[in-house]
C-alpha cells in the first residue's frame, strides 16, 4: 500500500471499464513511478516505468482519455 510520502493515485474509466494507477518506487538509487493500465474483463494489464513524475502523470492523464 501507499505510505504518506509515496505517490499512489488510481482511477477507473467507467465507459472504457479499464483501471488505471500510479505508484511511486524508491530504492537506494533514486525514485520511479510505474504506471499500469488494468482491462479486468478481459486479464490484461499494460505497465510503463518512469523516472520523471510529469511524464507518469502525463502518461496517467493520457490513458484516461
Amino acid at each position: 500500500m501507499c505510505k504518506e510520502k509515496d505517490v499512489c493515485f488510481s482511477k477507473e474509466h467507467y465507459t472504457k471499464k479499464q483501471e488505471i494507477s500510479i505508484i511511486q518506487l524508491v530504492n537506494h538509487i533514486g525514485e520511479k513511478f510505474k504506471v499500469t493500465k488494468r482491462v479486468p474483463e478481459m486479464s490484461v494489464s499494460e505497465t510503463k516505468v518512469f523516472r520523471s513524475k510529469q511524464e507518469a502523470i502525463k502518461q496517467f492523464e493520457d490513458w484516461l482519455k
